[in-house]
């Protein structure tokens, strides 16, 4: 029997830009998390003493700005060294051979595949090969898996690939190939990266993406780690076990108002959700959006007084500890009790009203001709900014503030024919 590690998408020192903007934010603790959460990776295999490590690419999240990350991340592998496990990686498209213009020397540990042909290696002392090829460009549209070389017979054969297998909504295409193309091989074990979510994409044989040890920002959320794989004297994978090393946890924390009418109920839904996504995190900081959604009476005025409303919130998430939760967004995703088609078949008016808050433009060429007309007017510089202030989502929230507000006093005001 042996064991072995599977990780991928480090994106060690990945900047995080933006940080500062948000009042409050654990800069400190976001900008290291990826590091840290490696360091558990690497503890794990030295408390496991597994037999090697592998890494499906994307070390790093692009060119070093210094030598701190290399130095760092060979500082690792130094421990793994020290109790004589290796370690077998690729580079990815963030780490590509063409992006990493700096370079340091690894430990006699470490082995990095070819980025211009697959290759094989045997694990020494171990009825193991390894066939991988790392990235010699940020963009690869080709087929890499097909190239590789067929499995050895009587070893267990391994796969380290970075790809996006068939594509991803939330990932770009590269080193494209299908589950079939992966099968034909006949490997026990395709040990992928890039994809960020951790998945099983198929147990016979096992080809995995195990998502990146720490999440970044609010698109990834929930449990980030990697996988402990064991596999059997008869070299067939006895299981692939998860293991959850992040740091942070980024959560969408969704607090239902439906039927809500009290804004102390309001606030205990709140602080009850908050508190079960930090129970959840076990000791970790949440780095979370607030999401407020259902059909409440408290819609109107939870956009008319949104400030008051954030604030409280925000107290609430004190109330939790300092570093427990760090609330990212909050967002109003609400609706009113009343039906808003009905309601504008009460009177011309009301009918006008709704009918050009459900026209009103996302973009500033449609906006009304006086408001493009004073961007036109401004400098460019302070256009610039502006125009980066008013992002799309941006310009929907006010738009939904706008909306809440009139309707609900097109609501309360009695109907009059005109």
């Amino acid at each position: 029997m042996f064991r072995f590690i599977h990780t991928a998408d480090l994106h060690l020192d990945s900047p995080l830009q933006g940080l500062e903007s948000y009042e409050g934010a654990p800069v400190e603790l976001l900008r290291g998390a990826t590091r840290r959460a490696f360091e558990n990776v690497v503890q794990l295999a030295l408390d496991e003493a597994v037999d090697f490590v592998v890494i499906a690419g994307d070390i790093y999240d692009g060119d070093w700005k210094d030598y701190s990350s290399g130095l760092y991340f060979r500082g690792q592998m130094v421990r793994l060294c020290e109790r004589g496990i290796p370690v077998y990686l690729i580079t990815g498209n963030h780490d590509a051979a063409s992006v990493i213009s700096r370079k340091l020397s690894l430990p006699e540990n470490v082995y990095v595949f070819s980025t211009r042909v697959p290759e094989s290696k045997e694990v020494p002392g171990l009825p193991v090969v390894i066939h991988g090829r790392g990235f010699p460009h940020k963009a690869v549209p080709e087929n890499f898996a097909q190239g590789y070389p067929a499995a050895v017979p009587g070893k267990f054969n391994l796969g380290l690939l970075h790809t996006s297998l068939v594509g991803s909504v939330d990932h770009d295409t590269y080193a494209p190939c299908s589950v079939a193309d992966l099968e034909a091989k006949g490997y026990d074990y395709w040990a992928l990266g890039h994809i960020h979510q951790p998945a099983v994409v198929c147990e016979d044989p096992w080809i995995v993406f195990p998502g990146n040890c720490q999440g970044r920002h609010i698109k990834e959320t929930g449990p980030r780690g990697c996988r402990l794989v064991t596999v059997s004297d008869s070299l067939r994978v006895e299981s692939a076990e998860w293991r959850p090393l992040d740091v942070v946890r980024w959560e969408q924390i969704t607090v239902d108002l439906a039927g809500c009418t009290d804004e102390t109920e309001a606030l205990r839904r709140v602080s009850v959700a908050m508190k079960e996504a930090v129970a959840q995190a076990e000791g970790r900081t949440v780095a979370a959006r607030v999401i407020l959604a259902g059909a409440t009476a408290l819609h109107g005025t939870l956009h008319r007084e949104q400030q008051r409303w954030f604030s409280e919130i925000l107290a609430r998430a004190q109330d939790l500890g300092a570093e427990a939760l760090w609330i990212e967004r909050i967002r109003v995703s609400t609706s009113p009790v009343y039906d808003v088609a009905q309601l504008a078949e009460r009177d011309p008016l009301t009918k006008t009203v709704v009918e050009s808050l459900n026209r009103a433009g996302e973009t500033v060429a449609e906006l009304p001709p006086d408001v493009v007309e004073l961007f036109e007017l401004l400098p460019n510089e302070v256009r610039g900014e502006a125009e980066a202030e008013w992002t799309p989502e941006r310009r929907q929230a006010v738009l939904d503030d706008v909306r809440a507000i009139i309707i609900e006093a097109l609501a309360t005001r009695g109907g009059k024919d005109s």
